[in-house]
């Protein structure tokens, strides 16, 4: 499987809501980053589950290349 296809340089800034879930797509594909919308369907790739535990802010990846998926963990920065 190839790698991912980077979606953005930078994260994504997205309000979660305590309890509830998230997929976060991780080809770097869907029209609705970060999050997964199925076009992922034939790339080998498939969607993050991700529940948040509080509302707040959350930094989700948009490189696609983060150890910590689904969130961002600076590594758009290493180019």
């Amino acid at each position: 499987m190839s790698p991912a296809n980077r979606a953005s340089d930078t994260p994504f800034a997205v309000d979660v809501e305590a309890g509830k879930k998230y997929w976060w797509c991780a080809c770097g594909r869907s029209k609705t980053q970060p999050f997964c919308d199925g076009s992922h369907k034939g790339t080998g790739f498939e969607p993050i589950g991700w529940q948040a535990e509080e509302s707040k802010q959350m930094w989700f990846c948009g490189c696609k290349r983060t150890a910590n998926a689904p969130l961002c963990d600076g590594s758009h920065k290493k180019g």
